[in-house]
């Protein structure tokens, strides 16, 4: 490595380790335990200049609390504020419940790999969601909506435990008119609910794809996953065409803490979005 790369390497780091306040602009409630925070940068030039894809995350950090890594749940192609999908269930997160509209949060990144939503274009793509799981997931639907005509068929999959705890639930008559398959099921039914029930991985009997001209995306519960991995093997759909995200420890973002190391790689900065093409090495998906 050239000096002039090393001191680019370490320009890149000392950047990603420094943080950006925002501030809290707007809070959507969407289930019991989770809602999505609108923040906008202080600083204006960095407000300007940042930008994020789809399935990239920030560290947000609050002072005593610590950080956290959360997926970005916003449309990379809208300029203005940037959301977050926040399941309240840490110490960092319970602190992040009790903000307010306008009050301050310090914010890393982007960091990680992205949906391959350029490399997709001509294909049909497939994406299985579970739980938070699709937050992450959210805004590569984005942008296939947005440039709807340069992809082939897309079904989309989403499930959670209960309806209370389906995300988004406003949006998907707008997704469905984009010409979109959207089946929504739940784990355990309840008097308000009509629509399909079961586990998500067991709506792969319904899809008929072609093997060669099909992207699998997938992120939720890795027991989710790895039944998605599963159906998606048995249909002959290329181990470098299947997507997941696996977005464990990660705790500084950049691969210096060595939290999230997973085999070979570094989740925060080789991921957390992998082929299971790198994955299959780390673990057999016979043993499932």
């Amino acid at each position: 490595m050239t000096m002039s790369a090393v001191e680019d390497k370490m320009h890149v780091e000392e950047n990603a380790m420094n943080p950006n306040w925002a501030v809290i602009k707007k809070i959507e409630t969407e289930t019991v335990d989770t809602s999505t925070l609108w923040l906008e940068f202080e600083d204006e030039e960095v407000r300007k200049d940042y930008k994020y894809s789809a399935g990239q995350f920030n560290m947000l950090y609050l002072p005593i609390y610590g950080e956290s890594a959360i997926s970005i749940s916003s449309d990379p192609d809208q300029e203005g504020l940037i959301g977050h999908t926040i399941r309240f269930v840490g110490n960092v997160t319970r602190a992040v419940s009790r903000l307010n509209v306008g009050d301050r949060i310090s914010v890393r990144g982007p960091f990680g790999t992205n949906w391959p939503v350029e490399e997709s274009k001509g294909k049909d793509v497939i994406i299985f969601a579970g739980g938070i799981g699709l937050a992450p997931l959210r805004p590569a639907i984005y942008q296939i909506i947005n440039n709807r005509k340069d992809y082939g068929k897309v079904t989309i999959v989403y499930g959670a435990r209960c309806p209370s705890d389906l995300l988004y639930t406003g949006e998907y008559e707008e997704w469905r008119s984009h010409d979109i398959e959207l089946m929504v099921t739940v784990d355990h039914a309840d008097d308000t609910w009509d629509g399909l029930v079961g586990v998500v991985p067991m709506y792969f009997y319904r899809l008929r794809p072609n093997p060669e001209n099909t992207v699998l995306w997938s992120c939720g519960p890795e027991i989710m996953m790895h039944f998605v991995l599963y159906e998606g093997l048995a249909r002959k759909i290329p181990d470098n065409q299947i997507y997941l995200s696996y977005e464990r420890n990660m705790k500084c973002g950049v691969g210096v803490c060595g939290h999230c190391q997973h085999g070979a790689y570094y989740i925060c900065k080789d991921g957390p979005i992998f082929t299971y093409e790198q994955l299959e090495p780390y673990f057999n998906v016979e043993d499932l």
